[in-house]
């Protein structure tokens, strides 16, 4: 049985992080719980199972991280400026998701650094796209890790987030790739959520 997981983990915990986001997403009143559980338990098999580099020297990491965190940020700006051109009602979307799943408090803030941006860049960089490089070419490793990623948060019910976080996967995916570095994409990540939700919010 060990042996049967230690092959196949990958096809085993993919529908088990799915339920997992499936969960978290059910009740917003206990969302930052779940959420962080879930993410708890994707890290644990992430970093037994998983490809977890650091081979990037710390001020590296965090110029990077600095710099392509904030390019993330434009380019999810700019991408909602643009559908803001389209007949999809983009404001009223986001501005839904954000009243129910927004952080609000330090206590979040915590979370999204210690817990949860850690544990998404382990188990969707670290573990999903590692693993599938023993399937596939690494560019479609990076697009399928990203694009899983995507349709994980989909089941928040939020659409432009599922496209954002595709976008936003796939740059990671490719930095890692890279600079082969963990702290550099969580940093890049972080970046990204403070730029997002602190300091240069999305005008709706």
């Amino acid at each position: 049985m060990a042996r049967f997981f230690s092959d196949y983990n990958l096809f085993i915990l993919l529908p088990v992080a799915f339920g997992l986001y499936y969960l978290a997403f059910q009740d917003t009143s206990v969302f930052w719980y779940m959420y962080s559980f879930a993410l708890l338990v994707l890290i644990s098999f992430a970093i037994v199972y998983g490809m977890i580099f650091d081979e990037m020297v710390t001020w590296k990491s965090l110029i990077y991280g600095i710099g392509y965190g904030t390019v993330i940020y434009a380019i999810v700006a700019a991408g909602f400026q643009l559908l803001q051109l389209f007949p999809v009602n983009i404001e009223q979307s986001v501005e839904s998701f954000l009243s129910a799943f927004a952080p609000t408090s330090i206590w979040h803030y915590l979370l999204l650094m210690f817990i949860i941006v850690p544990g998404e860049e382990f188990f969707w960089r670290g573990f999903v796209q590692q693993k599938l490089k023993q399937y596939l070419p690494t560019s479609f490793a990076i697009l399928v890790a990203s694009v899983l990623f995507g349709l994980a948060l989909a089941l928040g019910g939020f659409w432009p987030g599922m496209l954002a976080a595709i976008v936003a996967g796939a740059i990671l995916g490719i930095l890692y790739e890279w600079k082969k570095s963990m702290p550099a994409i969580i940093v890049t990540h972080l970046v990204m959520i403070v730029l997002l939700f602190l300091i240069l919010p999305l005008p709706v």
